[in-house]
């Protein structure tokens, strides 16, 4: 917590980052690289619906 002012911003920090990192996380020796770039473009394509929804309100 050294890096946060406070146990709030920890626990707002937190909160939002389990969502994002699974989002982005996925499991490469499970698939064949063909769908981890599929898979990885869907998710940036999500991420950036997301960011521009935020930036908008």
């Amino acid at each position: 917590m050294t890096r946060f002012k406070s146990a709030r911003h920890l626990q707002r920090f937190v909160s939002i980052h389990d969502p994002i990192a699974n989002l982005h996380n996925f499991p490469r020796h499970a698939i064949s690289s063909s769908d981890y770039r599929a898979l990885r473009s869907e998710a940036m394509i999500a991420w950036r619906e997301i960011a521009e929804l935020s930036i908008a309100a």
